[in-house]
């Protein structure tokens, strides 16, 4: 995965919406932690993996992925913001033995300790962690990067309906 080109990619996106919504002078750095953590609750609840009292289906794996990437689009922003999008930091890990819904779990906690410290450590777990959530959903880096591309093509559009 390209990630200086998907922080490249991030930054423009970010200017271009922090400029039509006069926004450049604003600290959105909870607003994005919180938006994050509200992608990652959408992403809980396409997978379905804490729904322990329904039989339905998870959704398709193409509204996964979607949703999963607004994830890394806050990820992105946050790193930008923290100047932490120059580091080359970033693999899926290795295999592990918990469950979605504890990936999700832990994702989760260190989102807020994240936002507590803003630092280079935590963002390191909070984006590594998310990686390897991605993983454990069956993304290929490949999958990530192409989903990725698309919902940043979707997003300008949105802005420029008035979303």
């Amino acid at each position: 995965m390209d990630f200086e080109k998907l922080f490249d990619m991030q930054r423009r996106l970010n200017q271009h919406i922090e400029r039509t919504h006069k926004l450049t002078k604003e600290d959105l750095f909870n607003k994005k932690v919180l938006a994050l953590i509200v992608e990652l609750g959408e992403l809980a609840n396409e997978t379905r993996s804490f729904k322990f009292w329904s039989i339905k289906p998870a959704s398709p794996k193409e509204k996964i992925v979607e949703e999963y990437v607004d994830g890394i689009h806050f990820i992105l922003s946050l790193g930008i913001e923290c100047g932490f999008d120059r580091e080359t930091i970033y693999s899926i890990g290795h295999e592990t033995e918990k469950s979605i819904s504890d990936q999700l779990l832990e994702v989760y906690e260190l989102i807020c300790e994240f936002r507590n410290s803003r630092t280079l450590c935590d963002y390191r777990a909070v984006f590594l962690a998310y990686l390897q959530l991605g993983k454990m959903l069956g993304f290929t880096p490949a999958d990530i990067e192409k989903a990725y591309i698309d919902k940043n093509e979707e997003n300008y559009k949105r802005q420029a309906e008035g979303y």
